[in-house]
């Protein structure tokens, strides 16, 4: 695009930081508050056709050591505000809408993301989550997208029970993954299925596939190489995923991420749907940490597409305060 208020043997001027993360947006909402992305260098090789389907469209597929991580979005429901809802602290509200504001994040009429994650280490194709199913669900038609057939993962894991994550669990009354074995916490399962009145979701999805379940506790296997973390508060018995390979590692949040900028920016912040805001909020905390300490590759399930980088500190003046960076996208 021309700046024809410029002419046209001037130099450039730089960026900054807020026209940085204009050039991010996406969907109606800047894809991460980062005021830099981390440099990565793309590997030398010869101009070729690609092996499979090019990253878009629905998909974003990213080479973590020997495994890969496939961020595959379940599509957008209208967000009317993002306040108080992801930032819910009663005495906190003006705090968290310049935020926004400084950021330049829509605080109303904009979109909120839906992402499952399919790993594929040591062999296997292991789903996190199942999107909202139904009319509005759109994992199935861009797993398609992605090359990748339903019948074709062998494991599908739930996070935890909310309506979002388990809504595609079943298609038409039948399962949707034919050929997976269904993992769940142990205690979040039972949370949901003992309730007297279980929800449409919980009866289709973790009642009625009770026999294809197989219930965890945190620190368990779900696959070799792949782990449940616990991250309680969203709700009591959510929990997160640690991938390991080689000298690289991914944590898939879920929900326990939050916020991908009033969460990460704003320690104590808890959202409206958390089940113990101050848990989450501490919870958040320690899996913030754990991530940066560790060098982590990250994805959060509402974090804007393609919704896969790492975080960083905002540094000692906030301490506690993080960042989102997200991945510089790549084509192939």
């Amino acid at each position: 695009m021309s700046d024809s208020s410029r002419p046209s043997d001037a130099p450039a001027r730089p960026l900054n930081r807020r026209d940085t993360l204009r050039l991010l947006g996406a969907a109606g909402l800047v894809t991460a508050a980062a005021p830099l992305v981390r440099a990565q260098t793309a590997p030398a090789t010869p101009a070729q056709a690609p092996a499979g389907p090019l990253n878009g469209n629905g998909f974003y597929r990213q080479r973590i050591g020997d495994m890969t991580a496939t961020v595959v979005s379940d599509g957008t429901a209208p967000l009317a505000a993002v306040l108080p809802t992801w930032g819910a602290n009663p005495d906190r509200q003006a705090e968290f809408a310049a935020t926004l504001a400084e950021y330049s994040v829509p605080a109303t009429n904009t979109v909120n993301h839906f992402n499952p994650v399919v790993l594929e280490v040591g062999g296997r194709r292991v789903l996190i989550d199942t999107g909202r199913g139904g009319t509005g669900g759109q994992l199935v038609a861009n797993l398609g997208r992605a090359g990748i057939d339903p019948a074709s993962i062998d494991t599908v894991f739930i996070t935890h029970g909310h309506g979002d994550h388990i809504g595609g669990l079943t298609t038409n009354g039948q399962p949707t993954f034919p050929s997976a074995r269904h993992v769940m916490g142990s205690a979040e399962f039972q949370f949901w299925t003992t309730q007297q009145s279980p929800n449409a979701a919980v009866q289709a999805g973790l009642i009625g596939l009770r026999d294809r379940f197989t219930l965890i506790q945190p620190g368990a296997e779900i696959v070799p190489g792949v782990t449940a973390v616990a991250t309680p508060g969203h709700t009591l018995g959510h929990l997160s995923v640690r991938a390991g390979s080689g000298n690289a590692g991914l944590m898939v949040f879920g929900d326990a991420a939050g916020h991908f900028l009033l969460s990460l920016r704003h320690r104590g912040a808890y959202i409206g749907f958390d089940t113990d805001g101050p848990l989450a909020a501490r919870t958040r905390q320690r899996i913030f940490n754990e991530a940066v300490e560790e060098g982590l590759w990250v994805t959060g399930y509402h974090f804007p597409f393609h919704a896969i980088g790492h975080l960083r500190r905002q540094g000692l003046r906030l301490l506690g305060s993080y960042e989102f960076e997200p991945a510089v996208w790549q084509w192939s």
